[in-house]
């Protein structure tokens, strides 16, 4: 019974979310409820101990990237950035390589340690642009958008920064390039799936006369008579927000060393921080800043007399974004604690084969949690010496164990409830009804690719 109510919660709110109701009142409710029909004298120390601590440290730890996120996207829209760039790509590749050319963007950015949520905000204005441009309806976006940042470079990537390619390193002892070829074959075979997939929609809606779209949400608002900067002004922004994130997360701990501790006037009690837990953080701050600061030196002439207009829509898309988010997590954290998914967990223990067993697991939490590193990390912490006994037994290495895990960790995590998901929509101005059928196709691709490594790895046993 305890199960039933844990899957009714997800049930629940995954229904909201796909009908346009707010994940950010329904995540409580959802929530509550099966704390309710659990231990009803729980609810409010859960409400008040769990949901809301877990949703404001979200908020705490993660709202100044989707502020500066949302500020670097529309300061790209409001500069002519983003439309110079995109003309840039139909002269030299045609319209008919709009897609590639998204996913390309945002496997660059993501591959350079660009949080998913920026470069959803990033890349947004450009994918709009360029679908508009080529005639591709607007609903093919969020699905091309998570294809380039939700996916392979996410996980699969040999060496990739991304969170859910260094949680596993902690289990198993291994690093980001654990299993580089399995990475390599299930990094392809996701873009080759993925991208087949894309353009047989793209050629369907084609077939069917289907244009962009009308009376759209949140298109972006480069004027008709803009002044296009050179592409290779326009496209620097993105590299320098690529490239200083790699820099800072190694200038700054050199900067702080491992901890920090500082004393103000008016405040006697030091302020300590652990630089190691701040750094990712810190670095994308800092490497948005210096973006932010580089599209208005050289795009302040577009920008000006409009500068207080974008800055307030940009800074509303931020607060429901993250409040988005962070109330999907605080959800996750109360579901996890449930005895439902305790019950649960110990079930997919039961599964014979090690690799099967590890990522069934993982994709099962992930998807209830909503969680691609939240889902795992409750996995492997539960998990993981059961995973490593197995694996010793049957002769699998480490860092097989690690690559599934990592790549496990981003597959049904993608529902409609999942925070990334829900994002995304609002950035593009769509509703699940209208785009999150394309999200759930490459969902399942990043499943299959999950299987697919493994098959590969038991075939011919190459990590």
């Amino acid at each position: 019974m305890s199960v039933v109510i844990a899957l009714a919660a997800l049930g629940l709110l995954m229904l909201a979310a796909y009908r346009g109701y707010s994940v950010i009142l329904f995540a409580p409710i959802a929530a509550l409820l099966a704390v309710l029909l659990t231990e009803p004298a729980a609810v409010a120390p859960v409400f008040s101990g769990l949901f809301m601590e877990k949703m404001v440290g979200f908020v705490k730890l993660y709202f100044p990237v989707f502020l500066l996120g949302a500020i670097f996207g529309k300061l790209i829209e409001l500069s002519g950035f983003s439309r110079s760039i995109v003309t840039a790509a139909i002269a030299l590749l045609g319209r008919r390589h709009a897609i590639p050319v998204i996913v390309l963007v945002c496997a660059l950015l993501t591959y350079g340690g660009v949080s998913l949520f920026v470069v959803a905000f990033a890349v947004y204005p450009f994918a709009a642009e360029l679908f508009r441009q080529s005639n591709i309806p607007k609903r093919l976006i969020p699905a091309t958008i998570a294809l380039g940042a939700f996916s392979f470079t996410m996980d699969a990537l040999p060496g990739t920064p991304q969170i859910q390619n260094i949680i596993p390193g902690s289990f198993f002892g291994t690093n980001a390039w654990a299993a580089p070829w399995l990475g390599l074959i299930g990094s392809l075979f996701i873009i080759v799936v993925g991208l087949a997939w894309l353009d047989r929609q793209r050629r369907k809606a084609q077939a069917n006369n289907e244009q962009y779209g009308t009376n759209l949400k949140n298109e972006p608002e480069t004027a008709e008579n803009v002044q296009l900067p050179h592409p290779a002004i326009a496209i620097l922004p993105l590299i320098l927000v690529g490239v200083l994130n790699l820099c800072f997360t190694y200038w700054i701990p050199a900067w702080y060393g491992a901890h920090s501790s500082v004393t103000l006037p008016g405040n006697p009690t030091p302020i300590v921080t652990d630089i190691v837990k701040s750094t990712a953080i810190w670095a994308v701050q800092a490497a948005l800043l210096s973006g932010i600061l580089v599209v208005l030196i050289f795009g302040w002439r577009n920008i000006r007399g409009r500068l207080a207009e974008g800055s307030r829509t940009a800074v509303a898309g931020a607060l429901l974004a993250a409040m988005n988010t962070a109330s999907e997590y605080g959800f996750g954290a109360v579901i996890a604690a449930l005895p439902g998914f305790v019950v649960l967990s110990g079930v997919l223990q039961a599964i014979p084969n090690p690799l099967l067993n590890e990522a069934i697991s993982i994709t099962v939490l992930a998807g209830i949690t909503g969680s691609a590193s939240g889902g795992m990390s409750i996995a492997l912490a539960a998990m993981a010496e059961h995973f490593i006994e197995a694996a010793q037994a049957t002769g699998i290495p480490m860092e097989v164990l690690h690559r599934v895990a990592a790549m496990a960790s981003g597959g049904m995590d993608t529902l409609p409830h999942n925070g990334a998901v829900i994002t995304l929509l609002a950035i593009t101005g769509l509703s699940h009804k209208e785009a999150y059928g394309g999200i759930f196709a490459i969902t399942i691709i990043k499943s299959l690719a999950v299987l697919f490594v493994i098959g590969v790895f038991y075939l011919t046993g190459i990590v």
